[in-house]
């Protein structure tokens, strides 16, 4: 039964699915096989994500980027204090927050990755720092995710955490000549050295003849990590986390043709086709 809504509210909700639906992802379809109470959510939490994102990825002054981050922390808190939410995706959000119990440290460790990424430069000092970065900014995503969904516990938790650094390894694997234009390097500047690079400007180690070893190292942590994921799915009934596993087969296929490509051709982009992405939703989001 849906949850009642104000007028506000709803309006709120309804803009929420415009920005998944503007934003052209297949994953807008595959969140169509949840609940009407879950789709609302999972709206709200991608529009939220997609916001918090968007002030990273801004030419702005860090200065600017970290005062908009801090008023959505503000935002968080007063939800969690049930206070009058303060902007229109607020209140979609506090109906996330309110119909599926989601946790105030995830949505704050979400705002907190991406103030790692709102530095004027990125970079990783070793595996740990990139295991916290990943769970700040795709553990965390998962965590609320699989609530929404209605497999909270040890099982989804375990998805939410294997899932989440699996993804966010393939996004780092494929975003590295794009990332180094921004001035952000997320190879682990351990991992680096421990391949013989001692640079640590974006431009220099992509260009470095020890990368390729550094990738592989990364693709098979993350190809770990799925396997991971699958395991985890193993004990869930995948009916009801069809978003997610549409969202991990289309990403194993990327890292799949990342690591066909090789780490010597990165301005060369890799990406699914609609069509490929379209069989995915229907074979993984709709059975």
């Amino acid at each position: 039964m849906a949850i009642p809504t104000d007028s506000l509210t709803a309006a709120a909700l309804v803009e929420a699915e415009s920005v998944v639906r503007r934003s052209g992802s297949s994953f807008y379809w595959a969140m169509r096989s949840l609940s009407a109470d879950a789709r609302r959510a999972m709206y709200a939490l991608y529009a939220f994500c997609r916001d918090v994102d968007d002030i990273a990825d801004d030419p702005a002054t860090v200065t600017s980027k970290r005062e908009r981050l801090a008023a959505w922390r503000a935002e968080v808190d007063r939800l969690f204090r049930h206070e009058a939410p303060s902007t229109p995706l607020g209140r979609a959000l506090a109906f996330a927050i309110q119909a599926f119990a989601l946790e105030r440290d995830d949505l704050l460790a979400i705002i907190a990755g991406m103030e790692m990424d709102a530095a004027t430069h990125v970079r990783i000092a070793d595996a740990r720092e990139l295991a916290l970065y990943c769970d700040r900014v795709a553990g965390a995503v998962g965590r609320l995710s699989v609530r929404i969904f209605g497999v909270a516990g040890e099982s989804g938790t375990a998805l939410a955490s294997a899932l989440g650094e699996a993804l966010q390894l393939t996004n780092i694997l494929r975003d590295l000549d794009e990332d180094a234009e921004r001035d952000r390097l997320y190879l682990p500047l351990a991992m680096l050295r421990a391949h013989g690079i001692d640079a640590t400007e974006p431009r220099a180690v992509l260009n470095h003849p020890a990368l390729p070893g550094v990738c592989a190292t990364l693709a098979e942590g993350a190809r770990t990590r799925f396997a991971e994921a699958v395991s985890a799915l193993a004990r869930l009934d995948r009916r009801r986390v069809h978003p997610a596993v549409v969202m991990m087969e289309v990403y194993r296929r990327v890292l799949d043709r990342l690591i066909r490509r090789g780490w010597r051709r990165l301005s060369e982009p890799v990406r699914l086709s609609s069509w490929h992405k379209l069989w995915v939703l229907v074979r993984y989001g709709m059975v």
